[in-house]
């Protein structure tokens, strides 16, 4: 059974800095490009950012130079350090795993994330995360 567990959902002030963890299991996280994904209440699930295994990192224009997205294959993990939060970070944070044939050919340019996956292959359950000023 394939299970991804998200952790580190907090409330934080407005500049405050958040870091997200993913845990893996049942699968290798090597074999598929990791992203994550947040849907704020009211609002469609979006694309925040997505690592494929060799490295490669994509991001929404509105984080780009704020988060940082990270993996460890040999852990098994992902990561996606926030910082300089704003209140339209609010959002439910997911994990997710997507295999790369389910990415388009031009996902990402210039490091923007201009076309997030529409199918995923893993969801984990989702965190929490609350900017406040």
């Amino acid at each position: 059974q394939v299970q991804l567990l998200e952790s580190g959902g907090v409330s934080v002030q407005v500049g405050g800095s958040v870091t997200l963890s993913c845990a893996v299991s049942g699968t290798t996280t090597s074999a598929y490009v990791m992203a994550w994904f947040r849907q704020a209440p009211g609002k469609e699930r979006e694309g925040v950012a997505t690592m494929h295994r060799y490295g490669t990192s994509c991001y929404k224009d509105s984080v780009k130079g704020r988060f940082i997205i990270s993996r460890d294959d040999a852990k098994n993990t992902l990561a996606l350090q926030m910082s300089s939060m704003k209140p339209e970070d609010t959002a439910e944070y997911d994990c997710a795993a997507v295999h790369p044939l389910l990415m388009s050919r031009s996902y990402c340019s210039g490091g923007s994330l201009v076309d997030p996956p529409r199918t995923v292959t893993y969801w984990g359950q989702g965190t929490q995360v609350t900017v406040s000023s």
